[in-house]
């Protein structure tokens, strides 16, 4: 026996009770209700569990059921029961086992809990609200139509006519991994960015989405964590008070717009400001004029503490993660609900048949729980389920979202393949590389068969370099040798350094099947022991790779350069270069520090590995100049290091070890860094509207005074004022903090929060706006990819745009000729367009546009319009790139760790607070979060005059309601407790743990336990816990 409670958001309660009917006596009595509502409707009902805090119910009545605040109670599975709303009441066919489930609350939802923020994790860990447990979800299984659960999208017609007016945003729909209720949308001028809290007010969005969205009254907006960290503006207080006396707190809302019933947008009129913003530099007619991003900026420039919120009104573009979801079916629910109606269809035979809906949970906790239709699921998933066999649960599968309704609570989505069993690696690659929609598969055979062979003409009319010392410095393993160096000292003291790239736009022609493929794969992808190449292994490894010993086309950049590091000169044109070794990074700092033994290493063609040898020291005297050079203008490196995997025979990880960059790395990276800014520089100067660049934006202004104040509060100084400022201090941090490099490593990563990411864009883009198209952290106005292109499209697509400048300068000396007019030293050494010294009136001429228009058809540059499509899909490549390659990490370190059991390690407290802290764990480089909590057998006492906190050990039980099982966790989930005979007897590892009572703050170091849970049995995590001993265990 059991029953369902509900309470109203009144405070009044209905209960009613219900029998279980177990399929073995027919003479069992049923309570049933005195009074029935007129309009039955049989539904069925689905339970979900939330992966996160907090979840919001819609209500609703009629056809659906659902209450502000409920309980579930009971011990056994039911056949019927009664839920009461407080008004009406319906009967509902339940297809779930509610005997296993535990007592769970639906926390009571107010009209405007949406609205409302759970600060995230600063130096004091706020509470987050309570777990909620399952959810019920019912639906109808007649023809009566459902009530919507979700306001319905606006038509295409009125988001365009809202964004047209100023009346709606548009923004990327971006959710929190800890709490899928908090999501965010940048908006593009607006310095914070906007929190949409909750389902309602999310509106059936889901990551990478591209949504429009209203904002709401600033009266509603909460305090930003950190805030009263952050120096506000000295008249904040007062502009504050002045919204609230003016009447001008609606001034970017809502509630300043009405969406009529034909979609139509329409706004109420202007909201009178009064005098108040006079007094601040404001006017009432200026504030009036302004549309809703004029005024949100406004808004949030005048309450810097304020996190702006505001509702998804529409989806205008859906994300590719819609087709792209990877997870675990719930199939045991589904399995018992048709055992239960088989054994009841002996009784009755018109008992309607089983529910066709199974739960799809995605590893992803961004995204929420999925509907499967069971009758669409895959041949081969059918079968365990016809077999009642829930080892399907163990299986990664592919799924997309094929629909997510206004009157369902979650989306629909359908099965697309299987992957394994989740704890295999490779299954758990493959979902990897679906999940971010990565092309794994062979190339075409027409890609393969158009790649071009090289005339012996061709190698006559480049510039042959095969007489210079050559060498290629890479990684050991690496096979795709993009870039090799030459250097030669001129006998006045000059270098004249040459980067030597590889000519990929040679084989990889414009609109060809090879290159289609290659622009849509877009970038190689890294998977730690193997690699999935942008390019086909015949020309990444072999024909156009830069490898020893064989004749190589080349895109080659040689400057001359003084000691103090000076370009003085530089020439760039198509070459021919032999490759005289293969160097690793490990050879080349041997070199660098006079310890390189050349025994093992092949050397090709007529020189000696004196001259390799030389060439690399004085590359690398070269490359320290041109670094300090780069500093001192205001670069900034957040350089920290990271783990590596050790593999056995099998492929599997056994341990772990740190790496580093060190001067063979730095040399490297400078000379590359010298050639993509003077390839920005030239194809710029040749196409400014359709020119690929790079640039990376300021970081977040907010997010750096958080890392300041922190830096602040632990003695330690921060200038964030310039790149140039904060690069000194934090080298100066490190010097301090020599001795204690697992605090600098977090700060490093504290560092890293507030910059946003690089990325590609057309320069026609912001033709009007050159002051957005800066690279912050390298400091530089104009920068691109040039160096990598059998790896990176963008590459190619440089690579191209040169060779029609290139063109357009050889076709400008002809013309010139032709015409008998006299050409300067310049335009015929350098080069009017490459050339460092570039007189403008020559590069406007007539001749010269018409050159350039010429040879941009001729080599395929593409058009502005096009161009920032290519770099749009360039951008989501490479992120896809960079997720694989964390992801992959994440996955191994979870293999080593299931290989180990236990690891224990040395963690510092990033952020506490009464429920739960952040830890960094440097041997592992990765952060993870402890709960205490509702523990039992364990005390927590959050002390908020020094934000610390005390754990200490509870032998005393907690009391339990009667009739309800616990909600207390078992403290084996929060700590690992030992006792001290037993580490007497068994020294298993070299960590001593921690002892009760347990004093933590900010930075405390700990130690952990650590281990990996799921596989075979949910997503792959690691779990850190409190190593303790204790007598009292």
């Amino acid at each position: 026996m059991g029953g369902i409670f509900f309470e109203s958001s009144t405070g009044a309660s209905h209960t009613e009770d219900f029998f279980v009917d177990d399929g073995g006596k027919d003479n069992k009595k049923k309570k049933r209700r005195s009074r029935r509502s007129k309009q039955n409707c049989t539904l069925s009902v689905s339970v979900y569990f939330p992966d996160t805090c907090g979840f919001e119910t819609a209500c609703s009545s009629a056809s659906e059921i659902c209450t502000d605040e409920s309980r579930l109670l009971g011990d056994d599975s039911s056949s019927n029961h009664v839920v009461s709303s407080g008004h009406n009441q319906q009967e509902i066919e339940c297809n779930v086992d509610l005997g296993s489930m535990p007592e769970v609350h639906l926390n009571k939802q107010v009209a405007d809990e949406n609205l409302k923020i759970r600060p995230s994790v600063s130096n004091v860990i706020h509470e987050e609200p309570d777990t909620v447990g399952p959810i019920l979800i019912a639906r109808p299984v007649d023809n009566h139509a459902r009530r919507k659960v979700y306001p319905p999208h606006l038509s295409a017609e009125a988001v365009s006519k809202g964004l047209e007016e100023g009346g709606l945003l548009s923004a990327i729909f971006h959710v929190n991994a800890h709490n899928s209720l908090e999501a965010y949308c940048k908006i593009d001028g607006v310095q914070n960015d906007v929190l949409i809290s909750g389902m309602m007010a999310q509106n059936r969005a889901i990551e990478g989405d591209t949504v429009s969205i209203v904002i709401d009254p600033p009266s509603l907006w909460p305090r930003m964590k950190g805030s009263n960290e952050i120096p506000n503006n000295p008249n904040s207080l007062q502009l504050q008070q002045a919204l609230v006396q003016i009447g001008c707190d609606n001034a970017c809302s809502s509630s300043n717009m009405v969406i009529q019933d034909n979609g139509a947008v329409q706004e109420n009129g202007p909201v009178s400001c009064g005098d108040g913003f006079t007094d601040n530099g404001l006017s009432r007619d200026v504030y009036e004029s302004m549309n809703t991003l004029e005024k949100l900026c406004t808004l949030v420039s005048l309450l810097p503490s304020k996190r702006p919120t505001g509702r998804v009104v529409a989806v205008m573009e859906k994300s590719p993660r819609r087709d792209n979801v990877v997870g675990f079916l719930s199939v045991k629910q589904w399995i018992y609900s048709r055992e239960n109606k088989r054994r009841k269809s002996r009784k009755n035979k018109h008992q309607a048949d089983v529910d066709d809906g199974i739960f799809l949970i995605p590893n992803d906790p961004k995204l929420t729980k999925m509907m499967v239709c069971v009758e669409n699921l895959p041949g081969s998933v059918r079968k365990f389920l016809e077999a009642g066999d829930l080892t399907i649960e163990s299986f990664l599968v592919a799924a997309k979202i094929v629909d997510w309704a206004d009157e369902s609570y979650i989306p629909e989505a359908s099965v697309i393949q299987i992957f394994g069993r989740g704890s295999d690696i490779d299954a758990q690659i493959a979902a990897i590389l679906f999940e971010h929609a990565i092309d794994a598969s062979e190339f075409s055979s027409e890609a393969l068969s158009l790649v071009p062979q090289i005339p012996h003409e061709e190698l006559q009319s480049r510039r042959d370099l095969r007489n210079s010392c050559i060498f290629t410095i890479d990684p050991a393993t690496a096979s795709d040798l993009d870039d090799a160096l030459s250097v030669e000292r001129l006998p006045n003291g000059v270098f004249r350094v040459g980067v030597h790239i590889a000519d990929v736009s040679y084989f990889v022609l414009p609109d060809t099947p090879l290159d289609s493929d290659a622009q849509s794969r877009s970038t190689s992808v890294y998977l730690l022991q193997r690699k999935l190449s942008m390019l086909p292994p015949l020309l990444s490894d072999n024909l156009a790779s830069l490898n020893p010993g064989v004749d190589r086309l080349a895109f080659s950049i040689v400057w001359d350069i003084d000691s103090a590091g000076v370009i003085l000169d530089r020439w760039i044109g198509r070459t021919v270069i032999h490759s005289s070794c293969k160097l690793s990074y490990e050879h080349a700092q041997e070199i660098i520090d006079g310890a390189f033994d050349a025994k093992n290493t092949k050397l090709y063609g007529q020189f000696e590995w004196c001259d390799v040898i030389k060439s690399v020291k004085s590359l690398h005297e070269v490359s320290k100049v041109l670094k300090e050079n780069r500093f001192r203008s205001g670069a900034l490196s957040l350089e920290s290091p990271k783990i590596g995997f050790l593999f056995d025979e099998e492929g599997l990880p056994y341990d772990t070890v740190v790496t580093g960059r060190k001067d063979s790395n730095f040399l490297v990276e400078e000379l590359m860094l010298l050639a993509n800014k003077t390839a920005a520089e030239v194809i710029t100067r040749a196409y400014p509207s359709c020119a690929l660049l790079r640039r990376h934006p300021e970081p977040n202004a907010r997010k750096l005074l958080e890392f300041e104040a922190f830096c602040g509060k632990h003695g330690l100084k921060l200038d964030t004022s310039s790149s140039v400022h904060m690069h000194n201090s934090l080298e100066q941090i490190r010097e301090e903090l020599k001795n204690d490099s697992s605090l600098f490593g977090i700060l490093m990563s504290y560092a890293a929060r507030p910059m946003q990411l690089a990325s590609y864009f057309c320069s026609g883009d912001l033709k009007h706006n050159n002051g957005e198209w800066c690279h912050y952290s390298l400091a530089v106005p104009l920068y691109t990819h040039f160096t990598s292109p059998l790896r990176r499209y963008s590459d190619i697509v440089v690579h191209r745009t040169l060779a029609a400048v290139l063109d357009a300068e050889d076709n400008f000396r002809k013309a010139r000729r032709r015409s008998r007019k006299k050409l300067t030293e310049r335009e015929v050494v350098n080069g009017f367009l490459t050339g460092l010294r570039v007189c403008e009136e020559e590069v406007e001429s007539v001749e010269a546009r018409e050159a350039l228009g010429v040879a941009a058809k001729k080599y395929g540059v593409f058009c502005a319009e096009s161009l920032s499509v290519v770099a749009a899909h360039c951008n989501e490549k490479k992120l896809s790139s960079r997720r694989v390659k964390d992801a992959i990490d994440r996955l191994y370190m979870w293999a080593l760790l299931k290989r180990k059991k236990i690891l224990y390690s040395e963690a510092r407290v990033l952020g506490i607070g009464p429920k739960f802290m952040s830890i960094y764990i440097s041997k592992l480089a990765i952060e993870k979060r402890i709960y205490y909590d509702e523990v039992e057998g364990l005390k927590a006492e959050w002390l908020v005059a020094t934000s610390s906190l005390l754990l200490n050990h509870s032998i005393h039980k907690r009391p339990n309601r009667k009739g309800s099982p616990s909600k207390f966790r078992p403290i084996d989930e929060t700590a690992m407790i030992v006792s001290p005979i037993d580490l007497e007897i068994e020294k298993t590892n070299n960590l001593e743990p921690s002892v009760f009572p347990l004093t933590l703050h900010l930075l405390s170091t700990i130690p952990v336990a650590l281990h990996a849970i799921g596989g075979d049995d949910g997503p792959l995590d690691i779990v850190a816990r409190l190593y303790v001993s204790s007598y009292f265990h």
